[in-house]
This record gives C-alpha cells, structure tokens and sequence, in this order.
C-alpha cells in the first residue's frame, strides 16, 4: 500500500491573489491605518506619517531579508533588546616574558598553560605531560638527524 506523501509543507497557500492571508492582512492593515490617519489629519499635516506607515506596511508584504519574512527579523531584533544578558569579565594575569627569558624545566611550562585554572585534574595533568612528551620526542629526532 502506498501513501502520498505532501511535499512544499514550508510553502504558503495562495489565498487573496498573488498574496498570502498574511501578506493580505498587512497590505489591508497598513491601508486601513492610512486611511485613518487621512481621516484625522487631513492631507497635509498627516501626509509623514501615512507614507511612514504605507513604508511599513509594504516593507512588511514585499521586502524578504535572507529569504525569509521581515516580521522574522523583527521579532528577532525585539526579543534580542527585551532580554536580559550577562556579561562576565575575567581579569586573568599575564606574566611578561622579556626576549631573553625562555622557559628552563617542565614546572614552569605546566605553571604557564595551567594559570587559568585553580588546579588540575589528573586526566588534564596526564594529557599535559603526554603533549609535553610528544614534543620532547619530536626534538630528539631532530637532533639524530
């Protein structure tokens, strides 16, 4: 038995036209708010804020950034100043190494890739000493050839 599976799920019906009930709601919407704006203002003094509001209104039906609704990218922007963030700032030391400085043992190379933390676990100290030996061992061939 075979089942028809719908395909174009994310794709819109048609509804009024060439425009979607959404893309119709906004058209009609920003229409009916300048036509009350015409209606209380008059021509003159409210002919700003009509054109902000058909802007608006036909920003919302036709303008697509990165293929996706403006009202997308709105509601992105508004919930991004509305939340709450958290800002953390750790001050770390840094120790200044002068040109002729180098570092002599192994314990001040674990001091100098552990500073940031309080103290190491033994995995951590198992996985440093095992990079430290990895790079001793590539000096010594180098010093055979």
């Amino acid at each position: 038995m075979q089942f028809k599976v719908p395909q174009f799920l994310d794709i819109e019906d048609k509804i009024f036209g060439p425009f979607t009930f959404k893309e119709f709601a906004y058209l009609a919407g920003g229409a009916g708010i300048c036509f009350v704006l015409f209606k209380w203002l008059g021509l003159l003094v409210g002919a700003i804020p009509i054109l902000i509001m058909a802007g608006i209104s036909a920003a919302l039906t036709f303008y697509r950034p990165n293929g996706k609704p403006l009202i997308f990218t709105l509601e992105s922007g508004f919930k991004f100043f509305a939340k709450d963030r958290l800002y953390i700032w750790k001050k770390s030391v840094v120790k200044k190494k002068t040109a002729g400085q180098s570092v002599e043992n192994e314990g001040d190379k674990i001091k100098m890739m552990s500073q940031g933390e309080a103290r190491l676990s033994g995995s951590k100290l198992r996985d440093l000493a095992w990079s430290l030996d990895v790079l001793d061992l590539s000096k010594d061939q180098k010093r055979q050839l």
